[in-house]
């Protein structure tokens, strides 16, 4: 049962239109040019990745070989196979019983076609579900409203905003206990 991030994963999470697994060398490409589009930067409040692909490409060669702990991150891939975004939950913490959830569905032809809802829906029930965790919580851009309608119907509730590195977020949470006795099993 994973929880402390310290694990590796052998996992692959079946949703009704996507597939999370493993990350994977061959994830590198779309990843990298994802991560230099400014327009996806913009969504996500980080910068435009400047590095040239090799040198990406041995980071990332690296951080499949020892993944940070405390994290997991998947590859959403549709379910023919097609590798769209990656989501992820990160800053674990087994005292506080909760984690932190980030999703990217990077390849635009993927965007409002209940992707990003079925990949956190997904993901929700899998860590509810395989871990002892009892809150989940993500941020999201005020002004992302699409984000926020699709984290809304996955369950999860504004509690606060955030004014960091001048952007404004919003903060959203789900429970163990919403979760089980609100949602329907994926």
């Amino acid at each position: 049962m994973p929880l402390s991030g310290k694990e590796t994963l052998k996992v692959k999470i079946t949703g009704n239109k996507v597939i999370l697994r493993e990350k994977r060398l061959s994830d590198a490409w779309n990843d990298y040019t994802w991560e230099t589009n400014s327009d996806l930067a913009q969504l996500d409040a980080v910068h435009v990745l400047t590095i040239p692909f090799s040198r990406y490409l041995t980071d990332y060669s690296e951080e499949l070989r020892a993944p940070f702990l405390n994290s997991h991150r998947f590859a959403i891939d549709t379910r023919d196979g097609k590798h769209i975004g990656n989501c992820s939950y990160y800053h674990i913490s087994e005292i506080k019983s909760e984690t932190e959830l980030g999703i990217m569905i990077g390849d635009r032809n993927y965007w409002n076609k209940g992707y990003g809802e079925d990949t956190v829906t997904t993901m929700v029930d899998y860590i509810f579900r395989e871990t002892k965790l009892k809150r989940i919580y993500l941020k999201t851009l005020e002004s992302n409203n699409r984000a926020q309608k699709c984290f809304q119907k996955c369950g999860f509730v504004w509690y606060e905003k955030l004014l960091n590195d001048g952007f404004n977020f919003i903060l959203m949470e789900t429970s163990r206990k919403h979760w089980l006795t609100k949602q329907k099993p994926t």
